[in-house]
């Protein structure tokens, strides 16, 4: 009669032990550095920035016959979520607070002044001018007075930032407050101020040429 001998289990072998102490060394490693936990490492391996563009070029030059008549400045906060189907945020989601800071320039274009619009007066003395209504510019969103107050992720989007960087990770909220500073633009009276301001710029212009009698007025 014999007796089955138990077959010992199989030790992991050394190297392999040693290999994923390693692997395990470096995420944690790593992972400090990114996320701050361990004080010192990111002045330790701190990174130098060097500017080796290359020159601008002068790709094309444009007349500009518009006058810049006044700016508003704008603020808004964005408040931006994403959410995952079917996932809780605590898993996979994102959500960000961006203050945005912009202005908005309103300008009357004189390059659409035509003859017909300008009539002076025998002894030139009285002048009528006839100008297009004024128009808003393009929102500009400031960098220096822009800034992010928090960012909320996911575990899995927290993961995933752990060895990548997003350089367009706040280009979503930035595109937002472009579009509710531009709002904001078209429902404040920018362009009113801007007419105003270029009637008075003209009226001073024309007086200091000799005329005495000066009218400006508005349509397309």
């Amino acid at each position: 009669m014999t007796t089955p001998v138990k077959r010992l289990p199989r030790r992991m072998p050394g190297w392999a032990k040693v290999v994923g102490a390693l692997v395990l060394v470096l995420v944690v490693f790593f992972a400090g550095i990114r996320l701050s936990v361990i004080p010192g490492l990111k002045d330790l391996f701190g990174t130098d920035t060097h500017d080796r563009s290359g020159p601008a070029l002068l790709k094309s030059i444009q007349d500009i016959s518009r006058y810049d008549a006044a700016s508003g400045n704008f603020q808004v906060v964005v408040d931006l979520e994403k959410d995952a189907r079917f996932l809780p945020d605590a898993i996979r989601g994102t959500r960000t607070l961006y203050v945005g800071a912009g202005t908005v320039d309103a300008y009357v274009d004189l390059g659409k002044v035509g003859e017909n619009d300008v009539k002076v007066n025998g002894d030139r003395t009285s002048a009528t001018l006839r100008l297009p209504h004024a128009q808003l510019g393009k929102p500009a969103l400031d960098p220096d007075r822009s800034y992010a107050v928090s960012k909320q992720r996911g575990l899995f989007d927290r993961l995933g930032d752990l060895f990548s960087d997003n350089p367009n990770g706040e280009q979503a909220v930035q595109k937002l407050a472009v579009r509710h500073i531009g709002a904001a633009a078209k429902e404040s009276e920018l362009t009113a101020r801007a007419e105003k301001n270029a009637t008075g710029m003209l009226e001073g212009l024309l007086r200091s040429l000799g005329f005495k009698e000066v009218r400006v007025s508005y349509g397309n």
